[in-house]
């Protein structure tokens, strides 16, 4: 497996395009953190619902006990105080609840900010890079083969654009079909030199 090409230009570029990825993704997930973050604080108001609702709930709870001693009249001047609790109870969930649909906010938020970017790289950079190192890989391993350089230059002659073959000469077709070692090596060349790699 080759990873980077053998050329500097092409080499240089493609260090320079896969740190670009990596700042890339670091900078859209610290983004996203930030933003999960920012959306998380929608939720401290429902935390201070929450705590009032459940301190004011305690409270009432133990003062209703309190006044249930009391002989006689105890049960039912305690009644209120029940369902005052009981309310309190309520406005403490609802802060609950509006805690969870924040979080849940929260989460889609940074879904949506993180696919666009993390999509270009899954789906535009990586499939290009690994295409890239199997073409670079197997050309590496048929440049060692014994008559590499024919495959190679049948290569080229399939996929290189007619202007660059004809710059090599104006009838390399023929050329290669004499089995001209001139010809065979300017081809292979040429569609090594289009993976960035050396002859």
């Amino acid at each position: 497996m080759k990873l980077y090409a053998d050329l500097p230009a092409t080499w240089m570029r493609q260090l320079l395009t896969d740190l670009f990825v990596v700042v890339w993704v670091y900078a859209w997930i610290r983004a996203s953190m930030w933003v999960y973050d920012l959306v998380e604080r929608l939720a401290v108001p429902g935390q201070k619902l929450q705590g009032a609702g459940t301190g004011l709930a305690d409270n009432l709870a133990g003062a209703g006990k309190q006044v249930g001693r009391i002989p006689a009249v105890g049960d039912d001047i305690a009644k209120p105080f029940g369902r005052a609790a009981d309310a309190a109870r309520a406005l403490a969930s609802a802060g609950q609840e509006q805690q969870a649909i924040v979080h849940q906010l929260a989460l889609v938020v940074v879904a949506i900010v993180l696919a666009v970017p993390l999509g270009l790289v899954l789906f535009g950079w990586l499939p290009l890079r690994v295409r890239w190192i199997r073409r670079a890989g197997a050309a590496a391993a048929v440049r060692r083969m014994e008559g590499g350089a024919d495959l190679l230059a049948l290569r080229a002659l399939a996929t290189q654009p007619l202007r660059r073959l004809t710059r090599l000469d104006p009838d390399i077709a023929q050329a290669w079909r004499r089995d001209d070692p001139a010809a065979v090596a300017a081809l292979a060349a040429l569609e090594l030199r289009r993976l960035g790699l050396r002859h």
